[in-house]
C-alpha cells in the first residue's frame, strides 16, 4: 500500500482479451477493456514474466520468468551493482570508490531490502536508512525558472533537496531525522475501532547552519522494486487516456499526469516513477538515486559531490572516486546499463489465493467501492524489440500512474513539478501482500505511517473520501474480505 491507494467510483474489472497478432503494436488500455465484461479472476499479474516460486523472504528476488537464458548473466551483474557497498575516497578499489561525501545509504539494497519497500524508524535508536526526507523551499516570484523546470522544486539553499544523514570520515552528516507519532481512533461499523498515527518530523543537529525558515519537507520510504520494467512499457497514450484532470465525467476522480524533466533527452516528458511521478524513466530514477542517495557521480548526473550545495565547501572539495576505469566518473555507463536491466526485469509474484471465494468477494467489494477507478487493474504493455521479455504482456498492476488529490491528512504541502502538495501518484498494488515476507514489516503509505492495509485505506481522503467512508461503514465481514483481496495481490 502507498500514499496513493486511491478509492473512487465503482468500476468493472478489466477483462483480459486477446488481440490478433496482425493488429498494430499500440496496446489497449485497461480502461478500454473495463466497459466490456466483468471478471473475478485474472491471469498471473505479470503475465509470462511472473515468478514461479511461492512467497518467501526472496519474494522479489527473481528475474522475469520468461527472461532468455543469454540475458541471465546481465541480470546477475545488475544485481551485483544493486547490492554493491560503496566505499569512501580515496580507496584501493576503483569499482566501488566514491561514496558520499554526504549520503543516505551505502547501497541500493540498504534501502530496498530484498527489493521490497522501506520502513520508518521503529524507535529513537533505530538507524534505518529506508526513510529519507526530501527538502525544498517555496517557489516565489524570484525563483529561478530553469531550476524549477529541471528539478521540479527549489532546493533548500544549503541542504539541497534531501537530508543526508550520513557522511564519510572527516565530514559531518547534514543532520538526523527524528520521527514521532500521535494516535487517534477511527470508528468503524459493528462497533470496531482502528487507530491511525499521524507522524511529526524534526531535523536534529543541522551541521551546516540554520535551515531556511520556509523549509518544506516530504518523508519518503523506498518503494518495492518488482514489476518496474513492465510499468515502463505501458504506453504514454494508455496512461493519458485515463486522465480526467477536470473531472469531466463527474465521478469525483480527477487523475492527471505529472510532466517532468528528462535529463537524457533534455525535454519534458510524462512522469511515472516515484511517489509523485517525478521521474520519467527507470534509467533516470536509478541515476538520480545513485547520486542523491549514495553520492555516486554517473553519466546522467556526473557531480561526484552528490547533493552537496555551494554552501557546503568541505563537501565540494572532498576527494572523489572519479577514475579512468569508470569513464572518468564514479559509476560508468556499463554499470548503469547493468543496473537498469536488473531493475527492469525483477519479477512480480504470483497470486495462489486468487480463486479463493473470500478473495473474489473482496475483489468485487474493491470494484464496488471504486478502488479500481484509480488503481486501474489491467494494461497490455507495448511492443519493444529491445526488451522482448516485457513486450505485449497482459499485466495487472492496479495503478493508473496518475496524480490524485489524497486530502489534507496525507498532504506534504510540497510541490514536485506539476504535482501539488496534496497529490500523489497511484501506487501499484501488485505484490502488496508480500510486504511482510519480503521486507519483514507491515508498514505502508509513502512514509510508512500505516501499520496495516486497513490503516492505509482509512488514511485516504480527497478524491477517495467517499469510498473510504464506504469501507469504514461496510459490515466488518466485508472489510475482512476486502483486506483478504489486497493481501492476495
Amino acid at each position: 500500500m502507498s500514499a496513493a491507494l486511491l478509492l473512487g467510483p465503482a468500476m468493472i474489472a478489466a477483462a483480459d482479451v486477446a488481440r490478433p497478432q496482425s493488429e498494430p503494436a499500440q496496446p489497449q488500455t485497461g480502461l478500454a477493456f473495463a466497459t466490456q465484461v466483468q471478471i473475478l479472476t485474472e491471469k498471473p499479474p505479470g503475465d509470462a514474466t511472473t515468478k514461479r516460486r511461492s512467497a518467501s523472504s526472496g519474494a522479489f528476488d527473481d528475474s522475469a520468468a520468461n527472461l532468455a537464458f543469454d540475458d541471465s548473466m546481465t541480470f546477475v551483474l545488475g544485481r551485483a551493482i544493486f547490492r554493491k557497498l560503496w566505499v569512501s575516497s580515496p580507496s584501493s578499489t576503483t569499482a566501488s570508490d566514491g561514496l558520499g561525501p554526504l549520503y543516505n545509504a551505502r547501497s541500493c539494497q540498504r534501502c530496498h531490502l530484498n527489493n521490497g519497500r522501506g520502513r520508518p524508524p521503529e524507535g529513537p535508536h533505530d538507524s534505518t536508512v529506508s526513510l529519507f526526507l526530501r527538502l525544498s523551499i517555496p517557489a516565489h516570484k524570484d525563483a529561478d525558472p530553469e531550476v524549477l523546470r529541471r528539478r521540479g522544486v527549489i532546493p533548500e539553499p544549503v541542504y539541497g533537496t534531501q537530508l543526508q544523514t550520513f557522511a564519510v570520515p572527516g565530514m559531518a552528516a547534514e543532520g538526523q531525522l527524528q520521527v514521532s507519532y500521535e494516535e487517534k481512533p477511527v470508528a468503524l461499523s459493528g462497533g470496531e475501532e482502528a487507530w491511525l498515527r499521524t507522524p511529526s518530523y524534526r531535523i536534529l543537529t543541522p551541521a551546516y547552519g540554520p535551515l531556511h525558515p520556509e523549509l518544506q519537507i516530504s518523508p519518503r520510504i523506498a518503494p518495492a522494486m518488482a514489476g518496474l520494467g513492465l510499468l515502463e512499457q505501458i504506453s504514454d497514450a494508455d496512461i493519458l487516456g485515463l486522465a480526467d484532470p477536470d473531472d469531466g465525467n463527474g465521478d469525483g476522480i480527477s487523475g492527471r499526469p505529472n510532466r517532468v524533466w528528462d535529463q537524457a533527452r533534455q525535454t519534458t516528458r510524462l512522469g511515472r516513477f516515484g511517489w509523485k511521478a517525478g521521474n520519467p524513466s527507470l534509467a533516470q530514477q536509478n541515476s538520480s538515486a545513485l547520486q542523491g542517495d549514495i553520492g555516486i557521480g554517473n553519466p546522467r548526473f556526473p557531480l561526484a559531490s552528490g547533493d552537496c550545495s555551494p554552501g557546503q565547501i568541505s563537501c565540494l572539495n572532498a576527494p572523489n572516486g572519479n577514475t579512468p576505469e569508470q569513464d572518468g566518473l564514479e559509476a560508468s555507463q556499463q554499470m548503469l546499463d547493468w543496473l537498469l536491466f536488473y531493475s527492469q526485469h525483477i519479477a512480480v509474484t504470483p497470486r495462489p489465493a486468487a480463486a479463493d471465494p473470500e478473495v473474489q468477494a473482496g475483489q468485487k467489494l474493491f470494484n464496488d467501492a471504486g478502488c479500481a477507478a484509480c488503481h486501474q487493474p489491467h494494461f497490455v504493455t507495448a511492443e519493444n524489440p529491445q526488451l522482448p521479455a516485457l513486450s505485449r504482456q497482459s499485466i495487472w498492476p492496479y495503478t493508473d500512474l496518475l496524480l490524485h488529490d489524497m486530502g489534507a491528512g496525507l498532504a506534504d504541502e510540497r510541490a514536485e513539478f506539476a504535482a501539488n502538495g496534496r497529490e500523489w501518484r497511484t501506487a501499484p498494488l501488485w505484490g502488496i501482500g508480500q510486504t511482510a515476507a519480503a521486507s519483514g514489516h507491515p508498514y505502508f503509505l509513502h512514509d510508512g505511517r500505516a501499520r496495516s492495509l486497513l490503516e492505509a485505506v482509512l488514511w485516504h481522503g480527497g478524491e477517495a473520501r467517499a469510498a473510504r467512508e464506504q469501507v469504514a461503514t461496510m459490515p466488518a465481514s466485508q472489510r475482512t474480505q476486502l483486506i483478504r483481496f489486497l493481501e492476495s495481490l
